[in-house]
């Protein structure tokens, strides 16, 4: 065997049972986890957090200013556009922020265990060390460094007795952060265990209760707690060992376990390997139940009562008028009348319901929407000055976005031309598109005359010129358009603006901007979220709401889940984006 300090197990890959991996800056996820929404929220934190710590290292040696030398700059190719796909639903999410979320045990706290135990450097393995001979009700133990988080539903851990030492008196359970460490956790108020020299389960009390078989050196012993049955129970070697304690509500509780005598040693897995119990498949179980009582839900019941085809044929109807899918619309509104009459349903619900109004607003927002998915900033900002003048007046943080993503959209085009991209034959940025959708509308010949007579960067008679002229002739209008942009905004002192403005210049301080940190600035589908917040800012301004019903009760029941999940209870299994829009 190893030295005690260097003793580990290898991190192994998703999809083994019950286990996850070790990521490369620590993160882990356990697989019975893995459509865990408390953890996706977890990890989404801990991107955010490493994110925030490369782009202030990074900070030092890029500041957000411009030089007119174009020599040396090489940008990166992305992938072909996605204008003509279908709608998806987008969460807006707000900035990770890791307030208030309790991570997962990771390892054993070094200052939350008794003086007699010795913790290897990983954090994962314990020995009893001390040679002080210690009274019959005293004992030593530890416990993990994050408590077990309730909104992950259940939540589960396994200890190897790597050896059992003199008498195999060892514990293995959880408990309160006031409970003592002197004694096995279960001997102890506010914590619970299972013993493994005598199988019983005991709960706070010297005096305990049958429960299982005994355990001893090279067995294996899994802890869980199901917080929203409010049981705990215990499994053997892959065996489960059945309900163990219950009615745990409303309690704060860590990983614990305890040794009584010299040579124990014990080595936890918290996640990071498989697990030998198949955790995977009871999570699975909690699912399907939760899952089939959502939809036995009768919606009939609703006001107006519509059954739950009528339904989503409404609300899809009303989200296609809403976002300016107008051809859609009515397609879609014609083929369920088609339908409605065939089936003799014409009278359940009104085709008018269903039709979107062909009005001017809803072409003009398309138009709109279209000229920013095309990455055409400059049509969008023009065509939204000339439909709607106010809204950008009003609005001046879209307006802001809008001319940065301007420079971004610039910037990827000097990326693929550089690198020979044959999407540009497609995908001409700020220019006329070759690609349609059967939305897509020809916008009227007098506004078009009116707004050709603008700063259209990239229409160059470029055909004859070579490569190297057309890239470095583009690079000079990037450099000159990001001069002008940062002298527009420089008396703007929001900490935002000036973080935005710093973001997008420092691409081009590197010779392949697919190392910079801002690199995923370059992504299209950073498009999606500047058009959606236009076109929910130009509805506003014509007083209606900014989102269509479906994103709002999208939005109204991820809050709903997310409350009921925090006690454990029945939304802790639920990921509203993953079991029901995937």
């Amino acid at each position: 065997m190893t030295s005690f300090s260097s003793h580990h197990f290898p991190g192994d890959g998703y999809g083994l049972t019950g286990g996850g991996a070790l990521g490369t800056h620590g993160f882990f996820k356990p697989t019975y986890l893995r459509e865990s929404k408390y953890v996706e929220r977890l990890e989404a934190a801990h991107k955010a957090k490493l994110a925030a710590q490369k782009e202030a290292s990074s900070t030092h040696s890029n500041q957000g200013t411009l030089s007119t030398s174009s020599s040396s700059v090489s940008l990166h190719k992305l992938a072909p556009s996605h204008r003509g796909m279908t709608y998806d639903i987008i969460e807006h999410q707000q900035p990770a922020d890791d307030d208030g979320l309790t991570p997962l045990p990771s390892r054993w706290a070094e200052a939350d265990r008794f003086g007699g135990l010795e913790i290897a450097a990983d954090g994962l393995d314990v020995r009893y060390t001390t040679t002080s001979k210690l009274h019959d009700h005293e004992a030593a133990a530890t416990r993990a460094d994050h408590p077990m988080p309730p909104q992950c539903g259940i939540y589960y851990y396994e200890v190897t007795v790597v050896s059992k030492g003199k008498e195999g008196m060892i514990g293995i359970g959880f408990s309160r952060p006031k409970a003592s460490l002197e004694k096995l956790p279960g001997w102890e108020p506010d914590s619970w265990a299972y013993h493994g020299d005598d199988g019983m389960s005991f709960c706070g009390q010297s005096t305990g209760k049958s429960y299982g078989p005994t355990f001893t050196t090279s067995d294996i012993v899994g802890c869980g707690v199901n917080f929203m049955t409010g049981c705990a129970f215990f499994t053997k070697n892959g065996v489960f060992q059945g309900n163990a304690f219950r009615d745990l509500k409303d309690i704060n509780i860590y990983p614990s376990i305890g040794m009584k005598r010299p040579g124990a040693h014990l080595s936890v897995n918290f996640g990071q390997r498989p697990f030998v119990f198949d955790i995977d498949a009871m999570m699975a179980r909690e699912k399907s139940t939760i899952s089939d009582e959502i939809n036995s839900i009768d919606v009939s019941k609703l006001q107006p009562p519509l059954d739950e085809v009528n339904l989503l044929k409404k609300l899809v109807a009303q989200f296609l008028a809403h976002d300016g899918y107008v051809e859609t619309a009515k397609a879609f509104g014609e083929e369920v009348l088609s339908e409605s009459n065939s089936l003799n349903r014409g009278s359940v619900t009104s085709i008018d319901t269903l039709r979107a109004e062909d009005d001017l607003d809803a072409v003009n927002r398309q138009q709109i929407r279209a000229a920013i998915l095309d990455g055409d900033i400059d049509k969008a900002l023009k065509r939204t000055n000339a439909y709607y003048p106010h809204v950008l007046q009003d609005n001046p943080h879209i307006y802001f976005r809008l001319r940065c993503r301007k420079f971004i959209e610039m910037t990827r085009q000097c990326t693929e031309l550089l690198k020979g991209s044959s999407d540009n034959r497609a995908k001409p940025i700020n220019g006329h598109s070759i690609l349609a959708s059967d939305d897509d509308y020809e916008p009227d010949m007098d506004v078009d005359e009116q707004l050709n007579n603008g700063d259209d960067w990239d229409k160059m008679e470029t055909e004859e010129a070579d490569g190297s002229m057309k890239y470095h002739c583009l690079l000079e209008n990037i450099l000159t358009y990001g001069q002008e942009l940062q002298n527009e905004f420089k008396e703007e002192r929001s900490k935002d603006v000036k973080d935005a403005l710093t973001d997008i210049f420092a691409m081009l301080a590197y010779e392949d901007a697919r190392t910079s940190p801002q690199a995923h600035l370059l992504d299209r589908s950073g498009r999606v979220l500047v058009a959606e917040e236009l076109n929910s800012a130009i509805l506003v301004s014509l007083g209606k709401s900014s989102s269509a019903a479906i994103e709002r009760l999208y939005q109204q029941t991820e809050v709903l889940v997310s409350d009921i999940s925090e006690e454990g209870g029945a939304g802790a299994f639920i990921n509203v984006r993953d079991d029901f829009l995937r």
